[in-house]
């Protein structure tokens, strides 16, 4: 067990010691998958329609499970990550095409990621060359100067502070005969409507998710025997992560979507802005302040992670937070080319955020290259006695497929 100190929780029962020490991972990455394009998707979505996307919340919940336990399942029984095992399955041409992909889905994320940063900043009167540096440097000396198990431990603390999203949620007091009612009610004729379900499944299924969590399963040094443990991990991840989705959207449907639906909600300044007049200052500023610059900065490591470990896992350079970073200068440089490179696009575009619908609806188009790789992988890269079959191989396969067409179709359908 390289990286899984259990001793660290010593005053615990045994099982919960081993629990506390394998978890990481899943929660970190679902945490970063409820970034600020996905509180923004989240928020157009209660303010126009309302509570018509919530149901959509929770049935996305067993798919992301699934679609993440499968990295899980790899990267412990393999001990690689994504972009090498694509690389030894389908050959190095197939290896850079799924990477081209990552790189296309890091870009966008990056760009909203530090766009929430910079939206954060200003509605407290910092201005945004401030604001994106500080958010640079924080992400640079946390992953330069730490190991695997830091750098999760600080993106965990990160990503609580998306908890204030409950408070938002309650504080905007919806009405349960209204929640009921919207549930049950899906305007599926409606172009609009079906562009928003796609964007919110782009939103929840990311490339960057599936290369994050397998290399961090194989850098912590999880091993067979912490399987369950991991799967555990990231369920309760992949119920967190929806569970703030269908705050945001519950906290716009309950206010803006009652008074003005058509408001215009492309940045965090613009939600906020809406809020305030609900829930008052402290409230719609503070507290939604705090759950995006959480989201924001957890979303910018995992992103940034993903995007060295996959080229890393590519090309062959090392690749790991357990090297310095003159023992895998190449990982610490590509982290540090997207950081640097979101931060400065940010920083001389101010409105590349008004892309954020639009970035995740390239990620529901992106599906079925990203899912087919995952699905294939666990099929035939997985040890014989752990790979996907049986029953359990279709309802994969099924929940794959349904879930990508289902985004594309919706996204066709809303252009």
């Amino acid at each position: 067990m390289k990286n899984v100190p259990v001793s660290n929780f010593s005053r615990l029962p045994k099982r919960w010691q081993l629990f506390l020490a394998v978890m990481g991972p899943g929660l970190v990455v679902m945490l970063a998958d409820t970034d600020v394009g996905s509180i923004i998707t989240a928020a157009q979505s209660g303010a126009q329609w309302g509570y018509h996307l919530l149901l959509l919340q929770f049935l996305l919940m067993p798919v992301l499970f699934v679609v993440q336990d499968l990295t899980v399942r790899l990267g412990i029984f393999t001990g690689k990550g994504h972009g090498e095992l694509i690389r030894e399955t389908f050959g190095a041409g197939w290896a850079w095409i799924s990477v081209i992909g990552l790189a296309v889905a890091t870009i966008g994320a990056l760009l909203t990621e530090f766009s929430g940063v910079a939206a954060v900043g200003q509605l407290f009167g910092v201005p945004r060359g401030i604001s994106l540096s500080l958010a640079a440097a924080f992400l640079l000396f946390v992953v330069w100067t730490g190991s695997y198990r830091r750098v999760e431990r600080v993106a965990i603390a990160l990503g609580l502070f998306e908890f204030a999203f409950f408070w938002v949620a309650v504080a905007a007091r919806p009405r349960v005969q209204d929640l009921a009612a919207g549930v049950l009610h899906a305007p599926l004729s409606s172009p609009a409507y079906l562009y928003l379900v796609s964007a919110n499944i782009g939103a929840v299924i990311m490339p960057w998710m599936i290369f994050y969590q397998q290399s961090a399963v194989a850098d912590k040094g999880l091993l067979p025997e912490h399987y369950r443990d991991a799967r555990w991990d990231t369920a309760a991840g992949a119920v967190v992560t929806q569970l703030v989705m269908a705050a945001v959207l519950v906290s716009t449907a309950a206010t803006i979507g009652k008074v003005n639906p058509s408001a215009s909600l492309n940045t965090i300044g613009d939600i906020t802005h809406a809020l305030t007049p609900f829930m008052g200052v402290a409230m719609g500023r503070l507290l939604f302040s705090l759950g995006v610059v959480g989201a924001a900065m957890i979303a910018s490591v995992v992103v940034s992670l993903a995007a060295a470990w996959g080229f890393g896992e590519v090309t062959g350079y090392k690749h790991s937070l357990e090297h310095n970073p003159l023992e895998a200068p190449w990982f610490y440089v590509v982290f540090t080319i997207g950081v640097l490179a979101g931060a400065v696009m940010v920083a001389a575009v101010p409105d590349l955020v008004a892309l954020t619908i639009w970035v995740e609806v390239m990620n529901a188009f992106l599906l079925p290259m990203v899912l087919g790789f995952l699905v294939i992988l666990a099929i035939r890269a997985l040890p014989p006695g752990h790979r996907l079959s049986g029953i359990y191989r279709w309802i994969v396969v099924g929940v794959t497929v349904l879930t990508s067409g289902l985004a594309i179709y919706a996204g066709l359908r809303g252009m």
